[in-house]
């Protein structure tokens, strides 16, 4: 029986490019140990930062190096025929050099973060090539990346949530009469301290904490840099707790895990950094709180529409024994520093056992 090729899709246009080598390194590393070798050929599949796609050697010499391309922009390609962004669909089809080096794989692992890779994009464009992959699809990957729609989601599913109020790029950047009035009605309605959000971004990137007029301005003024929507929710004083979810029709929980820092909120760096956050492995809730958690986490894995695998995070304020849930992330990290792995580690399924089950979810999703 031959081995399944699969198509490890990583880089990306996001800012979480160099995230995203690392999360496909490992599972490299994962397709390579145990009994994945005899079942599974990894196909290293690299999108620049340019929106530009390599495969072979060159590929190859980014997943080993954990590094991004120097000058992306020039670097040689081993397919120049398929162009950038805006000419690449119509040349897949055209180019049959690289037609036939991408329609034989069998699956694709989309090891994308963030926008273009995360909210859905890709996911539409492999199945319109009708090409199966791991992970949500369309509506779970775009409702899962938009905090905007994810929340009203969450919402009509009475799933309870920080108080929160959306925000365009247009009111922020109107004139000096409409501005000031939008900031009185955010510390009206919800206070501070407040985190400012870019609707459609991921790993906290452009997030920051206002304690006051002067930080909210600010902060509103550097998320619309980001997107043209932004989010601002209301500061908990909590635990942060997640769950991890694996499965499709029938999906299942996670132990839990817990998140320390010392930074005001978990940013970029604390996710991505050795010794950035303390993690607590399982978490020590109440049992009770836990099984509050774990439902909710599959209730809001359904809500969406979510596939083969999520990050659920809740904020757990024990003084009251409230839980309210704060985001689902359809694509979770999966460095060596990544809550999703390790908590189904701590679960009892290993990297390779977990890699080899989220390719046969996605096998069984698409069929």
């Amino acid at each position: 029986m031959m081995a399944m090729r699969v198509g490890l899709l990583f880089g990306g246009r996001s800012g979480e490019h160099e995230v995203s080598i690392r999360s496909a390194q490992a599972i490299a590393q994962a397709l390579a140990t145990g009994d994945n070798p005899a079942k599974y050929e990894a196909v290293p599949v690299h999108i620049c930062k340019d929106g530009s796609w390599v495969t072979g050697e060159t590929a190859q010499q980014v997943l080993t190096s954990g590094k991004a391309l120097a000058g992306d922009d020039t670097a040689t390609r081993e397919l120049p025929e398929m162009g950038t962004l805006e000419s690449r669909l119509p040349n897949l089809t055209k180019s049959a050099a690289a037609h036939n080096k991408l329609t034989d794989i069998d699956i694709w692992f989309p090891v994308l973060h963030g926008p273009n890779g995360e909210d859905g994009t890709i996911q539409g464009l492999l199945k319109l090539l009708q090409m199966p992959f791991v992970g949500s699809g369309v509506l779970g990957s775009a409702l899962g990346m938009d905090k905007l729609a994810m929340k009203s989601a969450f919402a009509q599913a009475g799933l309870p949530q920080v108080k929160y109020q959306g925000v365009t790029r247009a009111q922020i950047y109107s004139n000096p009469c409409i501005f000031p009035k939008l900031c009185d009605d955010l510390e009206a309605d919800i206070g501070y301290p407040c985190f400012v959000k870019p609707a459609n971004l991921g790993s906290s990137v452009g997030v920051a904490k206002a304690t006051n007029r002067k930080e909210l301005e600010a902060a509103l003024d550097s998320a619309v840099s980001y997107d043209r929507r932004v989010i601002v929710e209301a500061g908990v004083v909590a635990r942060e707790v997640e769950c991890s979810i694996l499965g499709n029709d029938y999906p299942k929980a996670s132990v839990l895990g817990e998140t320390q820092f010392e930074n005001d909120f978990y940013d970029y760096e604390a996710k991505y950094t050795e010794g950035g956050a303390t993690l607590l492995i399982p978490s020590p809730v109440p049992d009770e709180v836990r099984d509050r958690l774990q439902e909710m986490a599959i209730r809001a894995f359904q809500t969406v529409d979510a596939a083969g695998l999520a990050r659920v995070d809740f904020f757990y304020i024990e003084a009251t024994g409230e839980i309210l849930i704060n985001e689902i992330n359809t694509m979770p990290g999966f460095t060596a520093t990544s809550m999703y792995p390790i908590m189904w580690k701590a679960s009892g399924v290993d990297f390779p056992e977990l890699v080899d089950k989220l390719i046969q979810l996605g096998l069984e999703r698409t069929a």
